[in-house]
Order: structure tokens, then sequence, then C-alpha cells
């Protein structure tokens, strides 16, 4: 048994581990854009083979520490090259680099090829050339905070590139997208039903191609001449000719069984052409019907009352300006409506908050990616006459314009937000006076009892935590209530979230001035994610999420600080720093907090990413106390205290007042070249220098820490990095 790793788009991982799964791998778990596996050579070839999903296959061949160029050369020239390649062999290398020393993956590349060909030209007197296209070996890089994984690519070039495509149009469609737009449209169980499948912009025929194999049964890499492990020196040749031979016969049959229950239609003559060369070339030309028409006559197939209209229409980023897209959606959500009814539809587009102009409410939203590009997958029941979907309420003047400076907001933070791989962030933050709230957006998967995310449920489905400020002494109650439910309101629309997925934490008068109510008690937690890494969220029971959004770029800090060093994490709350750091390459985490529930959920993310055991401890404590209690030393120390607090079982603390003390009490635990990263939400806190100075080198981080879908409140929190002087 071999670990393995297979490479996927973002948002397919979860598919991308059922199929594995079907295909016999036992222990395949997701990751961040791929699937952990492992499996003997004759899985490997499968997953090569039959999957729709994936990008690569990769076989790892080491893990080692690279902080520099010779670092690098000499964790590969430890591996024992002379059984992978043939001294004349041929040679590529592909390198990923992120946060790291190296910051050239083409030099990290370079620094690779070197080491294989030194010590094979050591040994044998000839070397290895380097051939960009279809070498006999091709390796790959990931180096990632200094620290370097190697693999063997088995499939050597993507394998969406299934070996049928001669041709494409403007804006493609990558085979492996488009198997999943299928497998979460339904489309297997449809054709099993007898249904048809429809692309009314179908292109170069990309998704009517898919679902023919799929539905075929035809495995997805057959008509591939070129895989990485034909010229690998570990192949076995005899295995994967028995299995080639078994996925022939296979295709034979399932074609032979196939029904021609494939349209498409284009605008475009020139797309049609290029979509009937590649039906020709996939062996499912006879099965597909295609015609030159556009969507204003869109209609159903003859003889079919049931199917599945997919497609992939302009996105107004490439083709097409953003008006004009509208257009085209209001006209297609026309047809759908007028003769698709009992139909399903799924249409991928390019901004979520656009799906409203089919005029259709969407039963699931899928989070994608098309190339670069962040996409959403909508997915529609076509209802009957008779039970027309019902109208939404019309939004108030008010409401009206809280929705239009919503959208306008995601509008400006949508690419970025994509750029990043940023899932939970801030939306919307009282820029209007009268509505005076914060809205934030999580992307995640509810939980169940157990703690696992219930993904068949729905996939990233996107919730809402709307959370209430005092409002004026002026403003009657009344009035400050209504303006929030017309808020909640523009918010659900705009973002199409329904009520259900809305958390609203409100604000009541009572004794002693302004508190927030009484909150749900829904026991609904979600999983959410954040740099690569999951965590536990609870939107409704609590005023705390348990992930602190504006302080996204603190963990990130810590992460990069933590390598290496042994980590306290004071006030730890949920313990999302303590994760960070432990992805970071902390040798130890200690997470330290007073209360019980706030450290099972930290158990919990700790858990959920890989970080359990005796290195990652959780002590219920104080946090004064512990540190007078303590005698060990810590590299990295993390404090956020509260503001303030008053708990029955420590001394009272105010942060303004405590903070000095509390940060000489951290540095007495601290080792020599350690640091500490302070930081509070008191937004009058004025930290103390005159206390600090003569202990610390204080390096002031505050403007750096906010992140951009925060700089409307960048006094939200204070961020502060403090070293020991030296003398």
């Amino acid at each position: 048994m071999s670990a393995l790793f297979a490479t996927c788009p973002k948002g397919l991982e979860y598919l991308l581990r059922d199929e594995l799964t079907a295909l016999g791998a036992a222990t395949a778990r997701e990751a961040l854009a791929g699937v952990h596996f492992e499996g003997d050579l004759e899985l490997a070839y499968r997953a090569c083979l039959h999957s729709r999903l994936a990008s690569r296959v990769l076989l790892p061949l080491a893990s080692f520490d690279a902080a520099d160029a010779e670092a690098l050369y000499r964790g590969v020239a430890a591996v024992d090259w002379e059984r992978h390649l043939a001294p004349d062999g041929s040679l590529a290398v592909d390198a990923v680099v992120a946060q790291s020393a190296i910051s050239h993956s083409g030099f990290a590349a370079q620094r690779v090829k070197d080491a294989v060909v030194d010590q094979l030209r050591e040994r044998f007197g000839v070397r290895p050339s380097v051939v960009l296209e279809r070498p006999q070996l091709r390796l790959h890089l990931h180096l990632r905070r200094d620290r370097a994984d190697l693999a063997l690519d088995l499939s050597g070039e993507p394998l969406h590139r299934r070996g049928w495509r001669v041709d494409q149009g403007a804006a493609p469609l990558k085979e492996n997208l488009a198997a999943a737009m299928l497998l979460r449209a339904g489309w297997p169980a449809l054709y099993a039903e007898g249904g048809a499948l429809v692309d009314p912009l179908c292109g170069g025929g990309t998704l009517l191609i898919e679902a023919a194999l799929m539905a075929a049964d035809v495995a997805a890499g057959l008509r591939r001449d070129y895989y990485g492990f034909l010229g690998w020196r570990g192949h076995d040749a005899a295995q994967w000719a028995r299995l080639h031979a078994q996925a022939t016969v296979q295709a034979h049959d399932g074609l032979t069984a196939l029904r021609p229950v494939f349209f498409g239609r284009d605008q475009d003559p020139g797309a049609i052409a290029i979509a009937r060369r590649n039906a020709q070339a996939a062996g499912v030309a006879g099965f597909v019907h295609l015609e030159r028409g556009d969507v204003a006559h869109l209609a159903p197939p003859a003889g079919f009352e049931r199917g599945l209209l997919i497609g992939n229409p302009p996105y107004g980023e490439r083709l097409g300006g953003r008006d004009e897209v509208l257009a085209l959606y209001r006209m297609l959500g026309d047809r759908l409506r007028a003769g698709f009814v009992g139909w399903r539809a799924a249409l991928l587009i390019g901004e979520a908050e656009m799906g409203h102009a089919f005029g259709l409410r969407a039963d699931k939203r899928y989070a994608l990616y098309n190339g670069a590009l962040a996409c959403t997958l909508l997915t529609f029941e076509i209802a009957a006459r008779s039970e027309p979907a019902p109208e939404p309420r019309p939004l108030s003047a008010g409401a009206a314009m809280a929705a239009n400076r919503i959208g306008k907001n995601l509008r400006h933070l949508r690419k970025r937000l994509q750029r990043e791989a940023i899932t939970c962030y801030r939306v919307y933050d009282a820029d209007l006076p009268e509505y005076a709230a914060a809205i934030d957006v999580y992307h995640g998967w509810p939980l169940d009892a157990a703690g696992r995310a219930q993904v068949g449920a729905d996939t990233t489905p996107r919730w809402l935590h709307i959370q209430e400020y005092q409002a004026p002494a002026d403003i009657p109650e009344a009035t400050a209530r209504t303006r929030l439910r017309e808020l909640v309101h523009a918010a659900g629309e705009t973002l199409e979230v329904p009520r259900e997925r809305i958390a609203v934490k409100t604000r009541q008068r009572g004794r002693g001035g302004e508190r927030y109510g009484r909150l749900d008690q829904r026991e609904t937690a979600i999983e959410a994610a954040e740099g690569g890494l999951a965590f536990r969220v609870d939107l409704f029971d609590y005023l705390d999420t348990g992930l602190f959004l504006d302080h996204r770029l603190v963990r990130q800090r810590i992460r990069e600080l933590a390598r290496g060093r042994r980590m306290l994490n004071l006030f730890a709350y949920t313990g999302t720093a303590s994760v960070y750091a432990a992805a970071g390459g902390a040798s130890e985490t200690v997470s330290v907090d007073l209360s019980a529930t706030y450290l099972d959920v930290a158990s919990w993310n700790l858990a959920r990413n890989g970080f359990a055991g005796t290195r990652h401890r959780l002590v219920q404590a104080d946090a004064r106390a512990f540190l007078a209690a303590d005698r060990a030393r810590y590299g990295l120390i993390y404090v956020d205290p509260p503001t303030f607090s008053n708990s029955k079982r420590a001394d009272d603390f105010d942060v303004q007042r405590d903070h000095a003390a509390l940060l000489h009490a951290c540095a007495d635990r601290l080792a020599l070249d350690g640091v500490i990263v302070f930081s509070n939400n008191f937004r009058r806190f004025r930290l103390d220098r005159e206390a600090l100075d003569p202990a610390f080198a204080i390096e002031d981080w505050s403007a750096p820490s906010i992140p951009f879908d925060f700089t409307r409140r960048s006094d939200i929190h204070g961020c502060w990095l403090l070293r020991p002087r030296t003398l």
C-alpha cells in the first residue's frame, strides 16, 4: 500500500473522495483541492483511467524541510532516482511555491532537476534530458512554508484532457468540471429514468460528450495515449494492459446500449461544427443531436417529459457585458418556465447574485471553479404550472436601499475573495447609518450530532450572521426593530440565503442599559473553511460564532511565526490560533481557557485538522493563574484577552488596566528569541508603552492586521508584536 494524492479543482473535493472510494480506496480523505488516499499500483492506475474528476494522481516520493536552495537539492538527492528513471531518459519538473524562502517556482524546479540529473550522471556517466511535453518522468514539487513535498505525477498531464477534444471554442469548459456539474445535477439517475439532456449553449459540446460517456460508463481516460507512468521504471505494463482491456470491453458494452438522448444547440455555427468534430472523436456522434438555434426559441425535444437542461452561459467576464448576460438569463428562465415543467435545470454562473435574473428559486448552490474563475452552480426543479414558485415579498424602499448597498459591496469584494479563496467574510458594516448592523457571510456544511459535516445535504451553503449595533438613544425601539427586519429581508434576498440560515443577534434595552437578547437554542453548527483549515462555527446559540473573522490576518501571522516553536495560546477561546500554529509547523501547542465549552470546540477544531495527541494540549484554567504556575518556555505566545471579565472562577480583569502586568507575566515564560502576539478588540485601548518599553521591542501591527473586508472599521482591533529586548 502506498500513500497517494489526487488533485482536483476547488469545490470538487467531496465528489472526488466519493469517486475514489467507489474505485476501491478505503481511506480517502478530502483536503484543499485534492484527496489523500491509500492503495496499491492497480488502484493508482484505476484512478488515472476512470476518474472523471481528478486533475492529477500523485505518488509521494519524499517530504523534507527546504529552507534554502541547498536543503532542497539535498532532499531531492536523497531519493534513489535509478529506481524511477533510466539514466538516458527524459524528465520534467512542475513546481508550486508559496510562503517560502525560495520564492520562484522556476528556480525551485531547476534545483530539483539538477539534483536528479547530477545523481544519475555521477552513477552512469550519462544524464537524462529535460523534455517539457510528455517526458518519461514528470515530478511535482509542492513547496510551502519551507516544507517540500516531492511526488511522481502518474497522470503526466492533466486528466481533464480526455483525448477526444480536437478543437475548442471561446471560454471552454474543462471536462472534469463538466463531469462535476452533471453529477451535482443528478444526471446518472435522470438517464436511468429515461430522461433526456439538453444544452442550450453547447459551445464545443463538452457537457454533451461528458454526459454521453458517463451514461455509457466509458472510462474517462480510455482514449488517452499518454500517462506519466508509462515511462516510469516502476510501471507494471501487464497490469495496465489488463485494466485497459477491461475498460475497452466495458466501453463497447456501454456504447452499444446507449440511447440517443443528447441535444445541443448554439447560435454560432462555428461552435456547432466544433462540437460535431469533438463528438466524432469521442465516439458518441451518433447519439448527440446538434442544431443551430438561440435561447429565444428553445423548447424541449419531442417525446421527452423529463430530463436535465444544463448549461454554462456567459458570465459577463469574457463573453458579453453584464447587461447582455442578465438579459440572456431572464430569457432562459422564461423558456424554462414555459416549456420545461417537470425538468431539472443546472446552470453555471459567475456571480451567485446574478442568479435572480432566471426568475427561479434554486434548490442547491455549489461553489465551483472554471479555471481561475470562481463560479456557482445553481440547480432547479422546474415547478409545474399548477404550483408556481411563490413570488418573493417585495422590498420596502429602505430595504431596497440596503439591498443595493449589500450587492454593491459584494461586487466590490468578489474578485479578491475568489482570488484568495476566502469563504467567510464581512459584507456589510453599518454602511447606511439607519441600518446599523454587521453582516458576515459564512459558507459551510451543517454538522450532525456526531460532529460530521453533512455534505450530502448541500455543498457549501451560504449562511448569514447579522449582529445589530446599538441604536442612538433618540431612535424609538420600534423603529430600530423595523429597520433590522428590513435589513434581514434585504440581505436574504440579495445574497439568496433562506431565512432559516440567517442568524440574527438583536439588542434589547434592559436593566443596566443595552444588552443582547436571548439567543436561539438550535444546536446548529457548521463546518467552515479558512486558510485551508476547517473550523466549527455556531451561528445561532452563542453571541460569538467561534471564528473571529477580523482576526483572519492575525491567525495567518501566527502560522508564519510558529514553525519549530512551542506555542502558548492564552484566552484560547475555540483554539483557532492553535490550529493555525499547528498548521504552520509548531512543535507543540498549549491552549488555555477557563471555559470547558470553548475547549470542547477547540478539541474538535484541532482533531478535525489532524492535530491531536499530546503535542496539542488543552488546559482549563485562568490565563494569569496558568502563567504563575507554569514553568515551560515558549517561542510564541498569543494573547487575545477579553475587554473585561468578572468570572467567579478568576480575579476580575480589565484589559486597559491589567494588560501590562499580563504581558510581563508572559515575558517570564518567553524564550530569548520568542515573540508575543498581543491583540484585543477594545476600541479605546491604549498600549502602555511606558510600562512595556524597558522589557520589549514593540511593533505595532494593528493596521496591517485588518482584513480588506473590515476596512470600514479600521479600529475593530489592535495588534502588537513584542520581542524581548537583548542587553
